[in-house]
């Protein structure tokens, strides 16, 4: 990211909202990254001063940007730039607002990607016969190493040294075929979670293990803003993560260094090499998973429109999956409505005689 001039004011735009705004971290490295590529290309059109930028240069700046980018992506590079420009002004950095008047592009509505009840059940499908699989695997690795050592008796009297290199492969065997059922475990339970929830990505991986209430079957979800929410799961999510905790998790966790192992040791979700897993890989995870049970490839969000959509058609009310998602806005919630609504004309164009 290119520095600028302007970087403290940047700097103090951002700490202010993380103050007074509670906006998500996530949100805040966005705002300043846009912040800093609009005054970055200001800086090299010769402008040294906040009050010498008009709103024909921030339309000209709108214009440069949106060759390369979508307009959902405009959109809240706007937001920042005109919430930075009434924060000047309000705090007498600037004499004017020049982004008073700056018009956010429109979004044209689309329906979220989801996928059907059917499709949800065969990927979970997959993700659970992954794990008997690679269970199955690591039991034959097991046997594999047992066989080994009887071998190594039978020539004990040979040389000891024969033993030990006999023996040393069917243990490398063993621990490899440990963790491949141990990230099998892992993906099972998150695809689990993430359907059974509907939470974001980046609040799985943010999860620690305290977050989890098996007796009430219920999660506590950090969202956007730091703001927290109780989330019910089912009895599926339950048995994986069980399998998870107790068997996989603390396979992965042994193989992390004593540093890693101190930063991730309350996380819920480990990576290969035990630290908190992030979100690139959870991302990766659901892909990977919608190619193996053949179903469309979908992202972890698309899993959330899926719940979501899914809760609606079995009859919850749409302030609860308001709740369960996290949103502040029940406008938001609504968008699930009309996937509902889309699914029910499909299947009433292909049902019903007269239609």
């Amino acid at each position: 990211m290119s520095s600028t001039q302007f970087d403290g004011d940047i700097d103090s735009f951002v700490s202010y909202l993380k103050s007074n705004r509670g906006l998500s971290a996530n949100t805040l490295k966005a705002y300043r990254a846009d912040l800093t590529a609009c005054l970055h290309l200001f800086e090299l059109r010769g402008v040294t001063d906040l009050n010498e930028i008009t709103l024909d240069d921030l339309r000209s700046w709108m214009a440069v940007e949106s060759r390369d980018h979508a307009r959902s992506s405009m959109a809240r590079k706007t937001v920042a730039v005109r919430g930075f420009f009434a924060w000047a002004y309000e705090h007498g950095l600037t004499t004017t607002d020049p982004a008073a008047t700056l018009m956010t592009p429109s979004i044209p509505s689309t329906l979220p990607a989801v996928l059907t009840e059917s499709q949800a059940e065969q990927l979970l499908d997959v993700a659970e016969h992954a794990v008997a699989t690679n269970q199955y695997k690591d039991d034959g690795g097991a046997a594999a190493a047992s066989g080994s050592g009887k071998a190594a008796g039978k020539t004990a009297d040979k040389s000891a040294d024969t033993v030990h290199r006999s023996e040393a492969p069917a243990r490398a065997d063993k621990r490899d075929n440990a963790r491949v059922t141990a990230k099998s475990q892992r993906n099972a339970a998150i695809l689990e979670l993430l359907y059974a929830t509907g939470i974001r990505v980046a609040e799985l991986v943010s999860m620690d293990i305290a977050d989890i209430d098996f007796s009430a079957r219920t999660i506590k979800v950090t969202g956007k803003g730091n703001k927290q929410r109780v989330v019910p799961f089912g009895l599926p999510a339950q048995r994986a993560l069980e399998t998870w905790l107790e068997q996989g998790r603390p396979v992965l966790a042994r193989t992390a260094t004593d540093a890693v192992k101190s930063r991730a040791a309350n996380a819920l979700f480990l990576g290969a090499r035990g630290g908190r897993i992030d979100q690139r890989i959870a991302r990766d995870i659901v892909h990977r998973a919608a190619r193996e049970a053949g179903v469309p490839d979908i992202s972890p969000h698309a899993l959330r429109h899926s719940a979501a959509t899914h809760i609606l058609d079995g009859g919850a009310d749409l302030r609860e999956v308001q709740e369960m998602l996290g949103h502040s806005s029940l406008k938001t919630t609504q968008r699930y409505t009309h996937v509902s609504i889309e699914q029910l004309k499909n299947r009433y164009g292909q049902a019903f005689p007269r239609a």
